[in-house]
């Protein structure tokens, strides 16, 4: 009988071993698999005239695997341009501050501004319903406004750089149609201004500026020590480009504030792409109740919008039905990407720096996605 089981053991033990190299084999060739894809891919992208320079970092969760890549001079420590990622920053600290409830999503927003400031913003269909909107419907872009950057000042950007204040944000969308009454059905529309008037919420709130709020909220907790809000000329702020022409925009991006103000790298975005989806900032059940998602304009390509982020289905028409599970995260126009692939729990971030082809960040990830072994 001892013998029997000593034997039983042994065999046991060299199962057990074999289980463990056939793991490790299967998991190393499956990352050096991964690491040629993502090569590849990215080498496909660089190779267009329009990308002068570009970086991508990918890592999971756990950071066993790690890859990224470099080129024009760019690695994960350069700094790029944030554009609409900030976005999430934002809604960081919407959640946070809701969580200690000091505001609430179902808070109307003529609580935090005063008439004169709101009065006919949202004139659709000859009813205002400024007095309508809430905190929700600016974090989920359910509010009907209209996007005064992309629907009209695009070429403004490109031609001049200029300081734009709220005051004039808000101007410019009163000039402008809403698309639709707030909380319309499953209707949603991308626009900046509704983040615009989060960020104005949140220092109203605090009695801060958006600065120390974020500073305060996420990046001294998660040491993102080369992140940061730019508030004025003065603050280093990266280029981008537009197709050939490089573009300089500091006082533009100093004014984008709660919607696209910040400077960081693809390493902290990688800490902070982490620390968003697992928890870092607030209760993962809060992440059920922002999964919430409406199709946006058609422009945005296969965009979903949730509670302050994109989220981007793998498995429907745009795909062919040839991809598994979604991704969820931000992109912004300046070329810029921080996506989540819960599916196999892979982090993408990164920068093409181009302002021409916004879509191009997004199509590169999906492919990432749909060609993880």
């Amino acid at each position: 009988m001892k013998k029997i089981f000593i034997i039983l053991l042994v065999i046991l033990f060299f199962v057990v071993i074999i289980a463990w190299i056939s793991a490790f084999i299967y998991f190393k060739v499956g990352n050096d698999t991964n690491t040629q894809t993502f090569l590849k891919s990215f080498d496909t992208v660089t190779a267009s005239k329009n990308i002068h320079e570009a970086v991508l970092f990918v890592e999971n969760s756990a950071g066993d695997f790690s890859e990224s890549f470099g080129y024009g001079g760019r690695d994960i420590d350069t700094p790029m341009l944030t554009a609409s990622i900030t976005k999430m920053f934002t809604t960081a600290c919407v959640l946070k501050l809701c969580e200690e409830r000091q505001i609430s999503l179902d808070d109307k927003i003529a609580l935090y501004f005063n008439n004169e400031q709101l009065k006919g913003l949202h004139i659709y269909k000859g009813h205002d319903y400024f007095f309508d909107l809430t905190i929700s419907n600016l974090l989920f872009q359910t509010s009907g406004l209209p996007d005064s950057f992309e629907d009209g000042n695009t070429d403004s950007f490109l031609q001049d750089d200029k300081y734009v204040t709220i005051s004039d944000s808000l101007a410019e969308t009163k000039r402008q149609t809403p698309r639709f009454p707030p909380n319309a059905g499953k209707k949603a529309y991308y626009a900046n201004i509704n983040f615009d008037l989060l960020g104005e919420i949140l220092v109203k709130v605090t009695g801060k500026p958006l600065a120390e709020i974020y500073e305060q909220i996420i990046f001294t907790p998660l040491e993102l020590t080369h992140t940061y809000l730019a508030v004025d000329e003065n603050d280093f702020v990266p280029h981008t480009f537009y197709g050939e022409q490089k573009l300089e925009r500091p006082k533009s991006i100093a004014s984008s504030g709660a919607s696209g103000g910040c400077v960081s790298t693809p390493r902290d975005l990688m800490v902070f792409s982490k620390g968003f989806w697992n928890g870092s900032f607030f209760d993962k059940a809060v992440l059920e109740q922002l999964a919430v998602y409406r199709g946006i304009q058609a422009n945005k390509g296969p965009i979903n919008y949730g509670g302050g982020y994109m989220q981007i289905p793998l498995d429907g028409v745009t795909t062919l039905f040839m991809g598994k599970g979604e991704l969820l995260g931000h992109s912004g126009s300046t070329g810029s990407f921080m996506f989540y692939y819960p599916e196999k729990d892979l982090h993408f971030v990164g920068d093409l720096a181009q302002f021409k082809t916004p879509a191009l960040p997004i199509r590169l990830v999906m492919k990432l996605a749909m060609m993880v072994k």
